[in-house]
């Protein structure tokens, strides 16, 4: 399937072999354990260690990643879980590790249990590749690229190449991007990580999570860290996951095309600030961006003139949700302020665009604004 394009592969990714008068999908496997004679060498044996909708939904998110290529893909419960089998399965007390200082808002809780494990944690911006700075001696460095919510961009492949020239493995946070938006393992990392809540799955209505790798040790040790703690996705979860996939391509080029028109038209109002969206040409990103993205994802964010006008906006909205997270086929947008812990202005917005036709949000965005401003 690597010759083919994104949607039909989107389409295909991990499906069976035809077989006569089954269904193209099989149905979610449920089971604890499985019939097990003799010595345990088959590759389903206890439902916490392997599930064969798991194994459907890995191989399915393997093609995506990196296509035409030996990938190994673990699937977790919830993106945390995911990040964390990466951060946590492999460090050790006096190991360093280098992490985005302006990345999703639950990383300075794992800061916290790696500095508790005895684990040195450094601490860079995204923007200007300034995690190269921080590089000296580690063992692991953490990228996030678009961060979230700053949707700054840092160059893969120039912090690949100085990480590994140090002896550094690098993980990517791609969420925000998407295989089809980037392909982190092309761009040389050793871990692709997401948050399969997000766009992956793209209704709002699933936790998920997945870590891809090309090294099978590397992947070993992330699927030993999630049969050690148990951050397992169910099979319902998994089977409705790999079946959201089939519109993947559907629902972000949708999305992504509609949120450079709001970009766009939001860089022409004047109560307006701070603007970000990485495909946009007049972002700081972009020339960054544009070099190693092919879609430039479903957010924008900007900066209302204080707390009270943020709020009057978001109240205005008819058809965006006043919600956390993104990606979803359902617009959201909130004041991220009101979490605590992301450097941002009081009235900074992270509007995730969904599938609605754009010049119905682009209206009701234009006389939320309106509102607003009275």
């Amino acid at each position: 399937m690597s010759t083919t394009s994104d949607g039909t592969r989107a389409v295909r990714a991990g499906l069976p072999a035809p077989r006569q008068y089954e269904p193209t999908l099989p149905g979610p496997v449920f089971a604890a354990h499985f019939h097990l004679s003799g010595e345990p060498v088959g590759p389903y044996t206890y439902g916490r260690d392997t599930n064969p909708t798991w194994t459907l939904l890995e191989r399915a998110i393997g093609e995506l990643e990196a296509p035409g290529e030996q990938v190994e893909t673990t699937v977790f419960a919830s993106g945390m879980a995911a990040v964390s089998a990466v951060l946590l399965s492999g460090a050790r007390a006096g190991d360093v590790v280098v992490l985005p200082d302006d990345g999703y808002q639950a990383l300075p809780l794992v800061r916290e249990q790696l500095e508790a494990y005895g684990v040195q944690v450094r601490t860079a911006p995204t923007g200007g590749d300034a995690q190269l700075r921080a590089l000296d001696g580690a063992k692991l460095l953490w990228l996030e690229t678009p961060c979230n919510p700053g949707l700054d961009v840092c160059d893969v492949r120039r912090l690949v190449a100085a990480a590994h020239g140090a002896g550094t493995l690098v993980a990517v946070d791609n969420t925000l991007a998407t295989p089809l938006g980037q392909r982190p393992l092309e761009l040389g990392a050793d871990f692709s990580v997401a948050s399969d809540t997000k766009a992956m799955t793209g209704h709002g209505d699933l936790l998920l999570g997945h870590v891809t790798c090309k090294d099978p040790e590397l992947s070993a040790g992330v699927r030993r860290w999630r049969k050690v703690v148990g951050a397992i996705p169910g099979p319902m979860e998994a089977w409705l996951a790999h079946r959201s996939l089939s519109t993947l391509q559907l629902r972000v080029d949708r999305q992504c095309g509609t949120a450079l028109a709001l970009a766009e038209f939001l860089s022409g109002r004047t109560d307006v600030a701070g603007l970000r969206y990485p495909g946009l040409p007049t972002d700081p990103s972009y020339p960054t961006a544009v070099r190693q993205m092919r879609r430039f994802g479903s957010v924008v964010s900007f900066v209302l003139a204080d707390k009270d006008t943020a709020e009057r906006f978001l109240a205005g909205l008819r058809l965006v949700d006043d919600a956390t997270s993104f990606g979803s086929v359902r617009s959201t947008a909130e004041r991220r302020a009101r979490w605590g812990g992301d450097a941002v202005p009081e009235g900074f917005i992270r509007l995730s665009v969904g599938a609605e036709d754009p010049e119905d949000l682009l209206a009701d965005v234009e006389n939320a604004l309106d509102e607003a401003a009275r």
